[in-house]
């Protein structure tokens, strides 16, 4: 006779049932939720976000750790309520969006694929970038080099598992050598702290900027449009959608604060970060030559998850299946999207040369797409043919709905301000 299954058990079982993804494979709920949080935390952790973070800590000292601050915040809620949305509701964003308004997908497709096609001329551009720190080899070579992996990693057999090895170990990559420079430095801790509560200055520039380019655009869509294709759907997945969101943004944000420490660190020295590569400047005078190689590494590992999430995201915004036959027909053509989203960022980079004040402004433009995006699948949370029996929190809603509001006043200002 069996023995009855202890209640550790069941936990032990529900946490490795295996889920089917787009193209049949079989993985464990949990590992399709972690593979989710480091996609989102990976493909915000960009050139565009060390040269964001870079670039906004010499300019505002310790008081950009209350931007940070803010950041994680709306970081929280912006990806408990899309993630939920998405799962829940079993589609992809532009489809859910035509579902609450007919065309409004199409809008919605628009704009973050084009968010994510000028995010991505700086991600290759970024690994071409660190390439060159590295080996010498010209920008432009090193960029071909990283777009030509990146290509490899998503239209290989199984590429929804090797690209989430990839961002995982490029993950603890990054996470490593930030750990160092920060060993090696003399970090103002105590000041940092007073500022990120009781800021002195707020711009708001700055906090745009960066939460649309840790939530903006593409990327508050990644983790969820991952979930999808990973084959998690529906209210009974709840617990996943938790795991993976709060991880995915405490990755993110570790390596934000790790950064703007260490630049802080820099800064209070009296020292001017160079403002055509301010991040290469932190490791520089933190590390001499040696330093500058290991910001190499940073930015060619940054490059690449961007380049991934972004390509991985942007390229989901045009499945607008809704069976089986329609999911076919989008995978047979899927992986010659991919390829030319990537040429074209690839072909586009040598245009334009390094692009350290586009990818501020575009994170800036991710900014003011947030709350658009953010307001549509809040209105679809609430419609029943849409969600089904399920019941949104309405904490998320209320606190969903003020970041909408903030974001669009931020964004609003912002723009004023620009002018």
């Amino acid at each position: 006779m069996l023995a009855p299954m202890t209640t550790k058990n069941t936990k032990d079982t529900a946490d490795t049932v295996a889920s089917t993804d787009i193209n049949g494979k079989k993985h464990s709920k949990r590992s399709i939720a972690m593979g989710a949080a480091f996609l989102m935390a990976m493909a915000a952790v960009g050139p565009g976000f060390l040269t964001q973070t870079a670039t906004f800590t010499g300019q505002m000292g310790a008081n950009f750790g209350f931007a940070i601050l803010i950041c994680i915040v709306v970081d929280i809620i912006v990806q408990m309520n899309i993630w939920r949305i998405i799962v829940v509701s079993g589609k992809r964003a532009q489809v859910i969006a035509n579902e609450v308004f007919p065309g409004l997908g199409y809008v919605l497709s628009f704009l973050v694929a084009l968010g994510g096609l000028f995010f991505n001329i700086g991600n290759v551009g970024g690994a071409g970038l660190g390439l060159n720190v590295l080996f010498g080899i010209s920008p432009e070579n090193g960029a071909v080099i990283a777009a030509a992996l990146a290509i490899i990693v998503l239209v290989v057999k199984n590429a929804l598992t090797v690209m989430d090895r990839t961002v995982q170990i490029l993950a603890v990559v990054k996470v490593a050598i930030l750990v160092y420079i920060i060993s090696v430095m003399a970090v103002p801790y105590q000041t940092a702290v007073i500022h990120s509560f009781m800021p002195t200055q707020i711009n708001f520039y700055s906090i745009v900027t960066i939460v649309g380019g840790t939530v903006g655009g593409y990327i508050s869509f990644s983790g969820g449009h991952r979930l999808i294709e990973g084959g998690l759907k529906g209210k009974e997945n709840i617990k996943y959608i938790n795991e993976g969101s709060l991880t995915g943004i405490g990755i993110a944000s570790l390596i934000r604060i790790m950064l703007f420490l260490a630049g802080l660190a820099v800064v209070t020295t009296g020292y001017k970060l160079d403002p055509t590569n301010p991040a290469a400047s932190i490791f520089k005078y933190a590390a001499g030559n040696f330093g500058y190689k290991f910001f190499g590494i940073l930015l060619f590992a940054a490059g690449m998850t961007s380049t991934l999430g972004s390509t991985f995201t942007s390229t989901s915004f045009l499945d607008y299946a809704i069976s089986t036959k329609g999911q076919n027909k989008y995978l047979k053509y899927r992986s010659w999207l991919i390829v030319a989203f990537i040429v074209i960022s690839t072909v586009i980079f040598y245009s334009i040369g390094s692009p350290a004040k586009v990818l501020v402004v575009v994170g800036a433009l991710n900014g003011f797409v947030l709350p658009i995006a953010l307001a549509i699948l809040l209105a679809a949370a609430v419609k029943r043919k849409i969600v089904g029996d399920y019941k949104h929190p309405k904490t998320l809603i209320y606190l969903g709905w003020l970041v909408v509001a903030f974001m669009a006043f931020a964004s609003i200002e912002t723009f004023i301000n620009l002018f």
